[in-house]
């Protein structure tokens, strides 16, 4: 009789420690999550692309790169930024790749298991590094190498998530912390949404330590200026309530007199302003 109760008492312990490690699982992979988007995702992947800069530090925007339909749709991109910058003074490129997901996807999309797919062989392997920000802060990073024939990219990424102090002001234009985390899954997984940014820079054309000191500077001066741009999002007015100059000193009635032509008859007249020129192709 004994033995039967031990036996029942193991199975059902053993029961136990499967629903819990089943249910574990569903939280981390968000199996049991609703798929849609949230407001607070959609609102966090709006931001990212209204407000990420096109300038910053040195560095100017390009042009913008065409993205992978098919890398987004696995990456889960509610919203993405692709572009190529310059740097003004060493003319040093870095493409710039960005999503904002999910954490379970977002974590999930890592360069050690895209870029094998693509041709591309691990070179170095990736470690982490603390890249120091323009604002005094520091950004924990993953970098490594991905290399075929002709072709050898560095590349560094990281994830942006709520900074601690303003984590429980459920606002999705909070600042920003810059993460490396050994197991992403289970860091990110308090997040209503992740942005996870590549920056990439071609080291055929550099040598190893060039590519390093220019990676680091771009995402140096990248992140505070993201960061202070979507942080400052609820301080502006919408462009529909914002008052004009005018709209707040409206134009003094002019008098009788002074709308005679006589009265303007000696004023100077001003030519017409010329239009923007405009870029061509």
């Amino acid at each position: 009789m004994k033995s039967s109760v031990s036996g029942w008492l193991t199975l059902a312990g053993a029961a136990v420690l499967v629903l819990g490690v089943t249910v574990a699982q569903g939280f981390l992979t968000e199996r049991w999550k609703d798929k849609s988007v949230s407001k607070d995702l959609q609102a966090a992947a709006e931001l990212l692309e209204e407000k990420f800069p096109k300038s910053f530090g040195g560095w100017e925007l390009e042009r913008e790169l065409e993205a992978d339909s098919k890398e987004l749709e696995r990456a889960g991109a509610v919203g993405h930024i692709s572009r190529l910058y310059r740097n003004t003074r060493s003319k040093a490129r870095v493409s710039a790749f960005v999503v904002c997901a999910r954490p379970h996807d977002a974590s999930g999309h890592t360069p050690d298991r895209c870029y094998p797919g693509a041709g591309f062989e691990i070179g170095e392997a990736e470690h982490r590094q603390k890249v120091p920000l323009a604002d005094g802060r520091e950004a924990e990073t993953f970098t490594g190498t991905f290399r075929k024939t002709g072709q050898t990219l560095r590349i560094f990424w990281t994830y942006g998530i709520r900074d601690e102090a303003e984590i429980d002001k459920a606002n999705v234009a909070a600042r920003r912390t810059w993460i490396a985390p050994q197991i992403a899954r289970i860091a990110l997984v308090q997040e209503p949404a992740v942005y996870k940014l590549y920056a990439i820079v071609d080291e055929t054309r550099l040598t190893s330590s060039q590519a390093m000191v220019e990676c680091e500077d771009f995402i140096g001066q990248l992140l505070p200026a993201l960061d202070t741009l979507i942080a400052g999002t609820d301080a502006e007015a919408p462009a529909s309530e914002a008052k004009s100059p005018q709209a707040e000193n409206p134009p003094k009635a002019q008098s009788p007199e002074a709308q005679r032509p006589e009265a303007r008859r000696d004023q100077p007249t001003r030519p017409a302003a010329s239009p923007e020129p405009t870029a061509a192709g």
